[in-house]
This record gives structure tokens, C-alpha cells and sequence, in this order.
């Protein structure tokens, strides 16, 4: 039987080796990219899974001044289903990391 100071080092060695984890996998997400789309394909936003927006593309159709209330939802649109798609890849990825790192579905790390 491990003596109480070998269990408490190996759970110190197990949350670093988690944090690690944790921190290539929120490293990863930023380089992940999904793109959202409203109007139709004519306004792009390109984020990365972690949110952060990466460009913005208008269809040039839409650049007329008596459109830009139009032109201003289309955008908020857009970001908010690359946003939903960013939470998507974002979950995902967690749960391969949490799955590699032997810890139940679901289990909340306080990260």
C-alpha cells in the first residue's frame, strides 16, 4: 500500500499532467476555424473555436446604404452561427481531451 505522501504526489503529478492537457487543447481550439453563414452565403464570418473572429466577408450586392439595417443583421447572423459552430468544435474537442485523459462524460474540470 502507497504511503500517504506517495498518493498525494501522484495526484499533484496527475493535475499537472491534466492542466498540460487542458492547455494544449484550449491552444488547439484557436486554431480551429468554422465559418458562419447568414443571407444566404452573403455574409461570412470565419471565427475560431474558441470565438475569436478571424474575417468577415460581404457579398458586394449587399453594399448599398439603403440596405445597411439589412446588411447589419446579416452580420449578427452570421457571427452568431459561427459562434454556434465554435461551441460545437470547442465541446468536442474538451471531450476528446477529457476521454483521453480517462475522466467520465461530462466530468467539469476547474479550468
Amino acid at each position: 500500500m502507497k504511503s500517504m505522501e506517495e498518493m498525494i504526489q501522484a495526484a499533484q503529478q496527475a493535475a499537472e499532467t491534466i492542466q498540460k492537457q487542458m492547455n494544449e487543447t484550449q491552444g488547439k481550439l484557436d486554431q480551429l476555424e468554422v465559418e458562419g453563414l447568414s443571407g444566404g452565403g452573403l455574409v461570412k464570418i470565419r471565427c475560431s473555436a474558441k470565438g475569436r473572429v478571424i474575417g468577415v466577408a460581404i457579398d458586394d450586392s449587399l453594399m448599398v446604404a439603403s440596405e445597411k439595417p439589412i446588411l447589419e443583421d446579416l452580420i449578427a447572423a452570421a457571427y452568431n452561427d459561427a459562434r454556434v459552430k465554435a461551441d460545437s468544435v470547442a465541446n468536442e474537442e474538451l471531450a476528446k481531451a477529457q476521454q483521453g485523459m480517462g475522466l467520465p462524460p461530462g466530468f467539469k474540470l476547474p479550468f
